[in-house]
């Protein structure tokens, strides 16, 4: 049975049956389904706020499991690297000190890669920070077992290299070792003969008569030929390769040509007393990439243990070089 609304009518003190309109049933539908609009959009968002649906709950999970494989990954970057680290150790003090070649710079070692721009799209990601952390972690190791794998492959060449680079290193006496009274000054700083003034003395002098033979200490090719009246006087220049040069001063004669390969032991001049010199010697200096280093270390061909303790003994007992 329909129900109707009535109202009271204080006129009549009788209560009167309201008639409504199709408008006006319409408009109070109308309003009541907006609030019912209303009220569960309050109630999803209220919700949604407070409580994770089966999807976004299952989300959070996958999140928080990739954020445990980033550290994880995390942590076995740390166990490469400390490898890494040992075979760039290992290369730069033993395979590279063999072959005498320098060590890697730590500073090119470590550096990352550039470009201010790579991780930018990147920074929309959820944990943003540890994606990019992650990801230049990655890179940087990428870089270094690339310069590793560069430096292998140069010990490899050096190493099919070492019977040519032992022949060529400086390995004996310019003179011979008849006489080791000959040795009158080694390297090091020391009384110049003419300027009376502590000097650094950058090679060994070797006291003989004029005329004697004079040696090349390592297989290469002459990149001078010096003739002068001044200075080193009548002076050979030998590069042996591998960064290593001799010079051979004072000759009195000298008997190869610029551009000539010489082998170690061959005669390359005679020595004298040309030049700057107190007297007839052989100054002898061994260079590596340009920079005098002391010679004694270099006779390792031609002397016992013995012979060689006794001249460095001999080279220490002068005070004045002779040139």
């Amino acid at each position: 049975m329909p129900k109707h609304k009535y109202r009271f009518n204080p006129e009549s003190l009788n209560f009167i049956r309201e008639e409504s309109s199709f408008k006006k049933r319409f408009w109070q539908g109308f309003r009541y389904f907006l609030l019912s609009i209303i009220v569960s959009i309050i109630y999803y968002i209220i919700f949604s706020f407070f409580f994770d649906t089966p999807e976004e709950r299952g989300l959070r999970r996958e999140n928080q499991e990739l954020v445990l494989q980033f550290e994880l990954f995390n942590k076995k970057f740390d166990h490469v690297t400390a490898v890494l680290e040992d075979i760039q150790q290992r290369d730069d003090n033993i395979y590279r000190t063999i072959f005498e070649a320098e060590p890697i710079p730590s500073t090119y070692r470590s550096a990352g890669m550039g470009g201010v721009d790579r991780y930018t799209h990147l920074e929309d990601l959820s944990n943003s920070e540890l994606v990019i952390k992650t990801a230049q972690r990655i890179d940087k190791l990428a870089k270094q077992v690339y310069i590793q794998s560069k430096s292998f492959d140069e010990v490899i060449e050096m190493a099919k290299r070492k019977e040519e680079m032992i022949a060529c290193v400086p390995a004996i006496q310019p003179v011979s070792n008849k006489d080791l009274k000959r040795v009158a000054s080694p390297f090091g700083v020391r009384m110049h003969p003419f300027y009376k003034v502590l000097k650094m003395h950058t090679g060994m002098d070797f006291t003989a008569p004029t005329g004697t033979e004079i040696y090349a200490t390592g297989n290469g090719v002459v990149s001078d030929v010096i003739l002068s009246s001044r200075g080193y006087g009548n002076t050979i220049i030998i590069d042996h390769g591998f960064g290593y040069k001799t010079l051979y001063a004072h000759q009195s004669k000298t008997l190869v040509k610029p551009g000539q390969k010489v082998r170690r032991g061959d005669v390359i001049g005679l020595v004298g007393n040309t030049g700057m010199s107190m007297a007839p010697h052989l100054h002898y200096e061994v260079r590596k990439n340009n920079e005098p280093i002391n010679p004694i270390n270099f006779y390792f061909n031609d002397l016992t243990p013995e012979e060689y303790d006794k001249i460095i003994e001999l080279a220490a007992q002068s005070g004045q070089s002779l040139d």
